[in-house]
């Protein structure tokens, strides 16, 4: 059995450079790869394209990323609970692409599965099909999108094994999922990193194929973006 297994993070992320193409799993700051974004702060990697639902909060997730300005242009569905990510697209300073929640996570799987686009209902007629390829099935209108093509992907999973099946608690199965294998290299980062046979088959939401590179985690803060309570 080959061990994807790395010791650490600075391990994992070993090969990262300014200027690449990195997928972020997690939505709002559910199965956010935490660690992993703590290290690209950490080594001031510069000038990234990061494609991921949203982008944190101010000082929280992507947003730290954004608050040293390593991001050049976010490729996302979201900019909402981030004010410094919404700043930095009003003042020019960030070039961001806002994509259909949907068509996002089907741009990852169609990486994932090798297929070169897709199309897709979603934005015809508006400003998202402008410039773009359009084609009718059984009349109705249709956009072309390509795949997403990324260098690095990085996805935070409960547990995994040294094969690199992985396994999603709740929410956390939101874009982890797509985004595995959707790039040239992908690392997975998980709270619990268990021996290869001990994970249910039955239970394995990604095989280990689609991974490259495995570690686990620490110092998973797990915030809440909107917390919400009943007054009594």
């Amino acid at each position: 059995m080959i061990t994807k297994t790395v010791e650490s993070v600075e391990d994992a992320l070993h090969g990262v450079s300014d200027n690449m193409t990195m997928m972020f799993g997690g939505f709002g700051l559910c199965g956010i790869p935490e660690n992993a974004i703590t290290e690209l702060v950490k080594k001031e990697i510069k000038g990234l394209t990061c494609i991921s639902n949203n982008a944190g909060v101010d000082d929280f997730g992507l947003g730290l990323l954004l608050q040293k300005k390593q991001i050049k242009k976010m490729i996302s569905s979201y900019v909402g609970e981030n004010d410094e990510f919404e700043r930095q697209m009003l003042s020019g300073e960030l070039d961001v692409e806002l994509i259909p929640q949907g068509t996002l996570a089907e741009r990852c799987r169609a990486s994932q599965a090798g297929f070169p686009a897709i199309y897709t209902p979603a934005g015809y007629g508006t400003e998202v099909a402008k410039g773009k390829e359009t084609r009718e099935f059984d009349g109705k209108m249709y956009v072309l999108e390509h795949a997403f093509k990324a260098d690095f992907s990085f996805v935070k999973a409960w547990k995994g094994d040294a094969a690199g099946n992985l396994v999603f608690k709740g929410t956390a199965r939101n874009f982890n999922p797509v985004m595995c294998g959707a790039a040239k290299i992908t690392v997975a980062e998980v709270e619990e990193l268990v021996p290869v046979g001990t994970l249910d088959p039955n239970q394995i939401h990604v095989p280990g194929i689609f991974v490259q590179r495995i570690f686990q985690g620490n110092d998973y803060e797990k915030r809440i973006e909107q917390r919400t309570v009943i007054k009594k």
